[in-house]
């Protein structure tokens, strides 16, 4: 059985937001991590990461979505995870990942809990 990812990317106000559709996994996870790069967060911008669609993830997708940690991290932005299903949350209790990521019920979620940082000196 083939398992296929669709990736949706969109600009908001607080940064960009990826939405996953499918299995992220071996196969997939190389796409993601090419993906990341040309997001174009900025400092105190918010990556929402939308798992609300996934079919399946298997350890290279966990893999990916940490790697996406720290490109936000490293471009001084956040990330939040939404919609994370009931297989992926359980695995991020089991090796202790959601204490690492920020989760919301929904992208709108992670939206509405996004503040602007204030702006910096001139």
């Amino acid at each position: 059985m083939t398992r296929e990812l669709t990736v949706r990317t969109r600009t908001t106000p607080a940064g960009p937001l990826v939405e996953l559709t499918g299995a992220l996994d071996h196969h997939s996870a190389p796409d993601i991590r090419r993906l990341l790069p040309g997001l174009g967060l900025r400092p105190g911008q918010q990556l929402v990461i939308d798992l609300g669609r996934l079919t399946f993830c298997d350890s290279t997708g966990i893999t990916v979505l940490i790697a996406a940690r720290n490109h936000a991290l490293a471009a001084d932005a956040s990330v939040v995870l939404a919609a994370v299903p009931d297989g992926v949350s359980r695995i991020f209790r089991m090796v202790g990942l959601e204490r690492v990521f920020a989760i919301q019920p929904t992208a709108q979620a992670a939206a509405a809990a996004w503040t602007r940082p204030p702006p910096g000196p001139d």
